[in-house]
Formats: C-alpha cells, sequence, structure tokens
C-alpha cells in the first residue's frame, strides 16, 4: 500500500527536511527484508528479484509479490507473466507490492496489463519507545498488560475490532504465530479485566516491528495504545532492539498523528497493483 506517483514506486527514503542527510534509520531494503520475516507466508518462491507469496488471501504482504532488486530487469514481461501464472494455478488473483526496490518499468507494465493502484501505505521508524524516559510509549512495564506467546481468543477479540480484519486476515493471524522464526510477543492489555487494548511485536536484531495495534471502541481516548506500545517497547528492547518501526495506511491520520507522537517518521511508502 502505498502513494500514487507518477511512473515508478513512490518512495521518500530520506523522510523529510535537513534530517534527511542525517538520519539514521534502516535502509529500505533491511525494513523490506524485515517485514518478509514478520509477516510470514507459507507458500513462498523467488523468481528473480521478486519474492511471491501467498496465505489465506488476507494481508496484502502474505498475499503478494514484491521486488527485493531494482535493478533492471531486461526479463520483467515475461517475469510478470509467469508470476500471474503462478497465482492463477492456485485460484489466487495475482498483487504486487510496489516498493522503492521495484525494477525500472515495473508499475507501467502492470498498469498495460490492466492493474490499478490501490492502498498507500507509510513504513515509519524512530527509536524505540520515542528515545527517551518520559515519552509516552517509553520502555516501561505493565502490570494491565501480559506478553502472550501466541494470539488468543481475547487477543483477537480486541484485533477483530479494528478496522479491515476481515475473517481471512484473522485466520492468518492464528496461523502465522506458529511460522514466526524470530522473536514474537502479542500483548493483551486489559482494563477492569476486561480486554481492552492490544499489539504485537517483532523483534528482529535491532529492529522492533509494531503490528496489529488496536483498541476496543469503549475503551478509546484513554492512551492504551501507548501504554501497550510502552510494555511492547520494554519487550523489545530487553532483546536488543534500539528502533521501531511500522506500516500503516497513509489515509489513516489518527493513527499517522500518533505514531509521529511517539517520534516516528516516515521513511518510504508502498502500494499494491491489483487486477479485477
Amino acid at each position: 500500500m502505498d502513494g500514487r506517483h507518477g511512473a515508478g514506486p513512490a518512495t521518500r527514503p530520506g523522510g523529510t527536511g535537513d534530517a534527511a542527510a542525517t538520519d539514521p534509520a534502516p535502509t529500505v531494503a533491511a525494513l523490506e527484508r524485515a517485514s518478509l520475516t514478520a509477516v510470514p507466508a507459507p507458500l513462498e518462491a523467488f523468481d528473480g528479484p521478486f519474492v511471491v507469496r501467498a496465505f489465506a488471501g488476507g494481508t496484502g504482504r502474505a498475499n503478494a509479490t514484491c521486488s527485493l532488486d531494482p535493478a533492471p530487469d531486461d526479463a520483467l514481461a515475461a517475469r510478470v507473466a509467469r508470476i500471474e501464472s503462478r497465482y492463477a494455478a492456485r485460484g489466487l488473483p495475482a498483487r504486487f507490492r510496489s516498493t522503492p526496490l521495484d525494477p525500472p518499468g515495473l508499475a507501467d507494465l502492470l498498469r498495460a496489463r490492466g492493474y490499478r493502484e490501490d492502498g498507500p501505505t507509510l513504513v515509519m521508524t524512530g527509536p524505540l519507545g520515542g528515545g527517551a524516559p518520559d515519552a509516552p510509549a517509553a520502555p516501561r512495564r505493565d502490570p494491565a498488560v501480559s506478553v502472550l506467546e501466541g494470539p488468543d481468543a481475547p487477543w483477537l477479540a480486541v484485533l477483530g475490532t479494528a478496522e479491515h480484519q476481515v475473517p481471512a486476515r484473522l485466520e492468518e493471524k492464528r496461523r502465522g504465530a506458529g511460522m514466526m522464526l524470530v522473536p514474537a510477543a502479542w500483548l493483551l492489555l486489559r482494563e477492569a479485566g476486561e480486554p481492552a487494548a492490544c499489539a504485537m511485536l517483532v523483534a528482529d536484531g535491532e529492529l522492533a516491528g509494531i503490528f496489529d495495534l488496536a483498541v476496543s471502541p469503549r475503551f478509546r481516548r484513554r492512551g492504551l495504545a501507548q501504554r501497550v506500545l510502552g510494555a511492547g517497547a520494554a519487550w523489545a528492547a530487553a532483546l536488543g532492539a534500539c528502533r521501531w518501526w511500522l506500516q500503516v495506511a497513509a489515509d489513516n491520520a489518527p493513527a499517522v498523528a500518533l505514531y509521529e507522537a511517539l517520534g516516528l517518521r516516515e521513511r518510504y511508502r508502498y502500494r499494491y497493483f491489483l487486477r479485477d
């Protein structure tokens, strides 16, 4: 999910302003590898620079093809046709996730083949916990937050209140937990004994990925998102992480504002190409 930019993939690889020149944020390639690690897919194959992935048809990241090398590809058209046939053989629609690592001409080729753009998404990163002891989501243990080894029924119930959590996505959450090869934690915050907020964090070296942050409607606007992230930051920091990152829909202004308040900044964007 990315911005709508001309013929190539949307990208702001250094963020905005003069800070871009000294931005210590991870590279696009490092964040793309972290995304592949954090969002597993049971079906995965390489075709040249592309990673072809399929799961249950839920989240785009586990059900789309993306490139890991922006070098020119003389076999691009044949490769795209072959990837389409792989999805068709399994009764799945072809879907491409377009990032700054696309080979030249991919977007134009997909448009010519009848694809449309969808789902612009920001990839944001920043110091773990906001970088200051008094930051809103600074690492701190919270007795109201349970750190689970997998998504249980209450955790899934909270996540199910969030937008776009269709059954296929929730099924991928259940099955994906057993496919993780790096440390992951499913955090559940209770208020007065009731499941109120949840998040999933993935610790991959110095990077901590934030996923599935959700607050049940009746508990919103109480600072619970910051609390669950603070507990997640403590968990990730104990495993050596020092920066966190996430992916958020570009049109989700409240979420973007929250993450910016926590010290995260846009690193780049991606988008999907879909064909009806």
